[in-house]
């Protein structure tokens, strides 16, 4: 589930508990909205903890070559 389907699940959850008045015999849908809330939130923070995991940067082991400080010469008098 991506972060989309955790933010669909928390505003179902809160539709379910704070904008509805059904009354369903054998279902408690404020509590079935607070769950979809809690599920959607806890979503949300493994989603951010896992992208904030893929973007953790790797410095180059490249060693960087500074052309300025290399001069060699070429055997003609060049350089």
């Amino acid at each position: 589930m991506g972060l989309g389907g955790c933010i669909i699940l928390i505003a179902v959850g809160a539709i379910l508990t704070f904008a509805t008045d059904w009354d369903m015999q054998g279902v408690n849908l404020d509590l079935v909205g607070v769950i979809f809330m809690i599920v959607g939130l806890i979503g949300v923070a493994t989603f951010s903890s896992i992208a904030r995991r893929r973007r953790v940067v790797v410095p180059s082991t490249t060693p960087v070559i500074d052309e300025e400080r290399h001069h060699h010469r070429d055997g003609y008098g060049g350089v």
